[in-house]
């Protein structure tokens, strides 16, 4: 098999002719299965290939954990759930996901600012670790114990004063609604114990969306340090480690892929250390568009095809309503666009188009001015490293068009 010779370099095999290939089937093979476009197709096999490459250098013992966020869609959990450790929530709902999914409830975590008493109240009653971030939920989990006759498992998740240089999204550093300000850890933590909570641990969350090893090896060694600081605090010994994410995956032109072998030796020394210094603390990695980016694709038909004032729009029946990241309005500070592919045309002529979905703004932007293979109507438009935050991070009632339909292949 061929890579597709688009930017960034995508996972997904093709044929010679340019027709993808998605679990071995062919991509018109499955917009005929899924009946109608737009929809999502998530490999089976590239999901498990990037879980074996990451136990490859992860140290034995580290946790690998699914932040389901990146993509909740329930086929998907629940094949992740028998691939990795755990499952890390934002929700009741993806709670009850993740629990339907058959994830072990020892290893489901749950973190998310402004958590309301109903959900903290589903978590204990599952017996998860519910990692709290905000003093007004360690008062209603200690509310909660006390109806429920049931002592909650807690991790404090921490507001460092670092933050993951050069991440895509700064969850910690500075002011954040995510997590306590680490100065303020040690009284709460002193709270905790005073209620009577099950402590288990702390999580540090510094970014996300990080190609570069050594920042994310740095951000690493800054929360361990932290961690083992506030440990002399804890009321019980740390059972649990969580330090987050981060690694990123390559989007745009010029991107290049994380180098994993860096981080599995900065883990290997950390492992070390929490062995003498936490000893009985498990250390987790928790994961979302790392593990799934790249196996998903997001493919949507072309219904439409007009020049104006020179220039070549090609217009599909989907956009930003599915696939908000890919319009460039999730996040970008200033739009880039995905690797893009027409289907099944890798020999023909070429030319300079820009992607529009059918929604009434000129927000609705899939792919500006690219090179692709001269495209007709009726030819699948397709969107590489889709797998992570798509459909269900998009605004699908927008403007009433239906939704897309999504697979596991």
């Amino acid at each position: 098999m061929n890579k597709l010779p688009v930017h960034s370099a995508p996972l997904v095999p093709f044929t010679a002719s340019g027709e993808l290939l998605i679990g071995g089937e062919s991509l018109s093979r499955l917009a005929e299965r899924a009946g109608r476009t737009p929809f999502y197709a998530y490999d089976r096999g590239l999901l498990k290939a990037r879980v074996e490459q990451l136990r490859a250098v992860l140290p034995r013992g580290v946790k690998l954990h699914f932040a389901m966020k990146a993509n909740p869609f329930v086929p998907l959990v629940c094949f992740m759930a028998g691939l990795v450790d755990g499952i890390d929530v934002a929700s009741a709902g993806e709670l009850m996901v993740a629990l339907n999914a058959g994830a072990d409830t020892a290893e489901v975590s749950f973190a998310g600012p402004g958590k309301s008493e109903s959900e903290l109240s589903q978590a204990v009653a599952s017996g998860i670790l519910i990692n709290v971030e905000s003093e007004r939920e360690i008062e209603l989990l200690a509310k909660i114990a006390d109806r429920l006759n049931v002592k909650p498992r807690v991790a404090v998740r921490v507001n460092p004063g670092f933050e993951l240089k050069g991440s895509g999204m700064k969850m910690g550093g500075g002011p954040k609604q995510f997590g306590i300000d680490e100065e303020r850890v040690p009284g709460v933590l002193a709270r905790v114990g005073a209620l009577g909570l099950r402590f288990e641990g702390f999580h540090l969350f510094a970014g996300s969306q990080n190609l570069n090893a050594e920042a994310v090896c740095e951000a690493q060694r800054q929360a361990y340090a932290l961690a083992t600081r506030l440990a002399v605090h804890a009321p019980a010994p740390v059972q649990v480690l969580n330090l987050g994410g981060g690694f990123g995956i390559p989007y745009f032109p010029g991107d290049r892929a994380l180098d994993l072998q860096p981080i599995g030796d900065n883990l290997a020394v950390i492992s070390e250390r929490c062995a003498r210094e936490l000893p009985g603390a498990r250390i987790v990695i928790e994961l979302g568009r790392y593990l799934v980016g790249e196996a998903g694709v997001y493919v949507t038909r072309i219904v439409d095809r007009k020049v104006s004032r020179g220039q070549v729009f090609l217009i599909t029946d989907g956009g930003l309503n599915h696939h908000l990241s890919a319009s460039g309005n999730f996040g970008q500070v200033i739009r880039k666009n995905y690797p893009v592919a027409i289907n099944g045309k890798a020999d023909h002529a070429r030319e300079v188009a820009s992607v529009v979905g059918p929604l009434c703004t000129p927000l609705d932007l899939l792919a500006d001015r690219v090179d692709l293979p001269v495209a007709d109507v009726g030819d699948l438009f397709v969107v590489f490293q889709s797998g992570a935050y798509g459909a269900s991070a998009s605004p699908q009632a927008f403007l009433g068009h239906p939704p897309c339909a999504e697979m596991l292949v």
